[in-house]
């Protein structure tokens, strides 16, 4: 079943402690003005291969961030819907979850572990006394009776499980879910930077059941039908918006593409048919939007392409900022 007490964490970092052999947990002390809590990120996986996979941006752009900004310090439930606040992996199009490499959370030498990777936007983050921190997972406590156990302050709070909370093999899959995912984003003011850290483990699929976030059993994307991408959109036309927005496809394959039983989705999962549309090699399509559900919402959004099987074959967001100039396109 989904987790409970999802959401995210609006705080200040005051503290950290790296993760070891006995514990591989990365531990942050953080504050929300009133309380304190304690953030619990795996480093290490207790099944093989141990190595977590991680994907940093050190330019974050989505448009969660300007709602994140609007919320007020301490713990946030989360609806884990799309539409929200809530991260998925797979469906929130952040990132692409093909670009996470594995990390060893220690090994001899500088920079080369997710120990000190974590470590160095954890430090930035205390060193700069306006830098925000957002922690994405599950909470527990508050514990009246009982010190934290690792930076010793009551009530004892924390956050944990801040990585990908779907796709799980078998030992952990009734913590599988869908738009129930963990993560970091930190916002430096100062500097207006986002910088998002992303985490998973190599045991999880990439490809899951949109109800219940379980792997799916027929996953497989060959080569070509991956090669079909979102390069474009246009958001924002001048004037009134229906029947004027669109979305551009690229087949960067060697082969033509029957795009037929494909779909455009927006961030609430309204789709757009590709019925009848025949991509060539190396050629592109516009796709109107018109007369459909679906809407690219000028306050920012994700546009995903999902194959005949509902399998995600590319996604994109944009923010409020790119979206503002009537009449131009966004190019992805």
């Amino acid at each position: 079943m989904p987790l409970k007490m999802y959401g995210v964490l609006k705080c200040r970092v005051e503290d950290s402690k790296p993760g070891e052999k006995s514990n591989p947990h990365y531990q942050v002390l953080v504050t929300e003005g009133k309380f304190n809590y304690r953030i619990d990120i795996n480093v290490q996986s207790k099944q093989s291969p141990s190595e977590l996979l991680y994907f940093v941006n050190n330019n974050f752009q989505h448009p969660i961030t300007q709602e994140l900004t609007q919320l007020g310090f301490g713990f946030n439930n989360l609806d884990s819907k799309p539409g929200g606040l809530a991260l998925d992996f797979i469906r929130g199009n952040m990132f692409d979850v093909q670009n996470m490499k594995p990390l060893p959370f220690e090994v001899q030498g500088p920079e080369n572990d997710l120990n000190e990777l974590l470590d160095v936007y954890i430090q930035r983050a205390i060193s700069e006394r306006d830098a925000v921190l957002y922690a994405y997972g599950q909470k527990w406590g508050p514990d009246k009776n009982i010190p934290d156990k690792v930076f010793h302050f009551l009530p004892g709070n924390g956050i944990h499980n801040i990585h990908m909370n779907q796709g799980n093999s078998k030992e952990f899959r009734g913590d599988n879910g869908v738009w129930q995912d963990g993560g970091l984003l930190i916002n430096f003011p100062s500097r207006n930077q986002w910088v998002a850290v992303f985490l998973a483990f190599q045991s999880q699929a990439l490809h899951t059941d949109d109800v219940t976030g379980h792997q799916l059993d027929d996953a497989a994307i060959s080569r070509d039908t991956a090669g079909v991408r979102i390069i474009a959109a246009m958001v924002n036309p001048i004037g009134d918006d229906v029947g004027k927005e669109s979305v551009t496809l690229i087949n960067t394959s060697p082969n033509s593409i029957n795009l037929t039983g494909w779909a455009i989705a927006d961030k609430f999962k309204h789709k757009r048919s590709l019925d009848g549309t025949i991509l060539p090699p190396g050629a592109f399509v516009r796709i109107p939007l018109s007369g459909d559900n679906l809407q690219l919402s000028n306050d920012g959004g994700i546009i995903t392409l999902l194959d005949d099987k509902g399998l995600k074959i590319h996604g994109v967001s944009y923010t409020k900022s790119q979206a503002k100039n009537a009449g131009w396109t966004i190019l992805f």
